[in-house]
C-alpha cells in the first residue's frame, strides 16, 4: 500500500491480493505447487525471469501477502518468510557468514540464539563474541577485521534491556558488517529498527504479530539488494519454510497487532509500578518505569514499553518456584505474546542451557521471574500478583 498510510490501516490492508471470486478475507492456498501455462512459462518462472508461484516452499499467494504486510509495517524492502524466529536467525547467518566470519551478539538474547551461535555454528568455524547490549563501546572493542554481523535484540529477554540501535548501526557500518535487530518483542507497531540504521530486521512471528500462541512463524526484512537475495536463496534451498495455514493465520493476527500491543504495554506498565512497591520484590525490570536505567532511550526509540517484564525476588529461586506454584489467572507457561498473561522462570525455560557464567552475564538471577502481560483486566492481574507472593 502507499506510504501515507498509518500504521493500523497498514495492519489491516497491506498485501492483501484478492482472487477472481472477490473475496473478503485473505484466501488460503492450501497447495504444494502451480501450474504453468506452457513449458515457456515454466522455464521462466524457475528462473527467475518471470514473476509467478512456482512451489510453496519458496513462493505462495498466502506467504507473499503476509511478506508484504509485514514489510509495509515495518518499512522494509523486501521480506523473507521463515517457519519459525529461530529458523528467521539461522537463514540469516547462514546467508551472510563463512567460516572465519566473526560476529558480535548481545548477550542479552534469547537462550536458543546463544546456544545457535556458541555451539552450532562454531562447528562451522564462525566465531561469535558475546557482549553488553548496553555498552557501545564493548561492541566497538569487540569488532575484528572479519567481523560480518552484529546481532541483538532490543528489549531484551527477560530483562528489557535497551541496546541504542543508531549507535549501532554506526559501529556496524564502521566495520563494514551488517546490523540485525530482533525486533519480537516490540514489533513495528512499537519500534522500526530500519529507521534507526539496522541492515536487517528479525521477527518471531509466533509472538506478538499472531497475537494467540496458536502457530509458529518468523521473518527476515531488509532493503532489496545482495543480503535479501541470500536469504531468499537459503530458504529456497533449505526449506525452512512458513506453511500457508501459519501465514494466514499470521496475517488475521496482523489485523489487530497495534490495538494489542498499545493495550498489552499499558497494563504492563501498571503492573511493573505495582511490583516496584512491593516488598518482596527486589527488582522491577521494565523500560516504562523512570527507574529503568535505559528509560530515556526506551522513550526516544520506542512508540510504547511493550508487554513483557521481569522482577527479582528477595528470596532467590524458592520464592520464585514458589511464586510460580501459587498463580492463578497467570499461566505457568513457556512464549510470549498471545492475550493471555504467562509467567515462567528464565533459568529453568528460556534460559536453561546457558551456564552460570553465561546467566550472571545476562544478569538473570536464580530469582529472576518473566512475565507476559496479555489483555486481562489489570485488577484480576494485580489479584493474582498480591495472592501469589503472599
Amino acid at each position: 500500500m502507499a506510504k501515507q498510510f498509518e500504521q493500523s490501516t497498514l495492519g489491516v490492508r497491506a498485501g492483501q491480493r484478492r482472487t477472481g471470486f472477490q473475496e473478503h478475507s485473505e484466501a488460503l492456498f492450501l497447495t504444494s505447487s502451480f501450474v504453468f501455462d506452457s513449458a515457456q512459462q515454466a522455464a521462466g518462472r524457475f528462473t527467475g525471469g518471470e514473476e509467478g508461484f512456482v512451489y510453496s516452499r519458496f513462493t505462495n499467494p498466502t506467504v507473499s501477502m503476509f511478506q508484504e504486510r509485514l514489510a509495509a509495517l515495518e518499512g522494509a524492502e523486501a521480506c523473507v518468510a521463515t517457519s519459525s524466529g529461530m529458523s528467521a536467525i539461522l537463514a540469516t547467518a547462514m546467508s551472510l557468514l563463512k567460516s572465519g566470519d566473526h560476529i558480535v551478539c548481545s548477550n542479552a538474547v534469547f537462550g536458543a540464539t546463544v546456544q545457535l551461535y556458541a555451539t552450532i555454528l562454531s562447528r562451522f568455524g564462525i566465531e561469535t563474541t558475546f557482549v553488553s547490549p548496553t555498552r557501545v563501546e564493548d561492541w566497538q572493542r569487540a569488532v575484528r577485521p572479519k567481523t560480518k554481523l552484529l546481532f541483538l535484540e532490543t528489549p531484551s529477554n527477560p530483562l528489557g534491556e535497551i541496546s541504542d540501535i543508531a549507535a549501532l548501526a554506526a559501529v556496524a557500518k564502521k566495520a563494514g558488517a551488517m546490523l540485525a535487530v530482533d525486533n519480537a518483542l516490540c514489533t513495528p507497531a512499537l519500534q522500526r529498527p530500519l529507521e534507526f540504521g539496522a541492515d536487517l530486521v528479525i521477527h518471531s512471528a509466533t509472538k506478538y504479530l499472531d497475537g494467540q500462541g496458536r502457530v509458529l512463524g518468523g521473518a527476515v526484512l531488509g532493503a532489496k539488494g545482495p543480503a535479501m537475495d541470500a536469504v531468499f536463496g537459503f530458504l529456497r534451498t533449505a526449506g525452512p519454510s512458513l506453511s500457508p495455514f501459519n501465514a494466514w493465520v499470521i496475517l488475521k493476527g496482523m489485523e489487530t497487532l497495534e490495538l494489542r500491543m498499545f493495550a498489552q504495554s499499558e497494563r504492563a506498565l501498571e503492573l511493573a509500578r505495582w511490583l516496584e512497591g512491593h516488598p518482596k520484590v527486589a527488582r522491577v525490570h521494565y523500560p516504562g518505569l523512570t527507574s529503568h536505567p535505559d528509560h530515556a532511550l526506551a522513550r526516544r526509540q520506542m512508540r510504547g514499553f511493550g508487554a513483557m517484564l521481569a522482577f527479582d525476588l528477595k528470596g532467590g529461586l524458592a520464592a520464585a518456584r514458589r511464586f510460580c506454584d501459587r498463580v492463578r489467572v497467570f499461566l505457568l507457561a513457556a512464549s510470549l505474546g498471545g492475550v493471555e498473561s504467562l509467567v515462567v522462570l528464565p533459568m529453568y525455560t528460556s534460559h536453561y542451557r546457558m551456564s552460570s557464567a553465561e546467566l550472571a552475564g545476562a544478569g538473570v538471577s536464580p530469582g529472576t521471574v518473566r512475565v507476559s502481560i496479555g489483555l486481562e483486566d489489570p485488577k484480576d492481574l494485580i489479584d493474582d500478583l498480591k495472592q501469589a507472593l503472599g
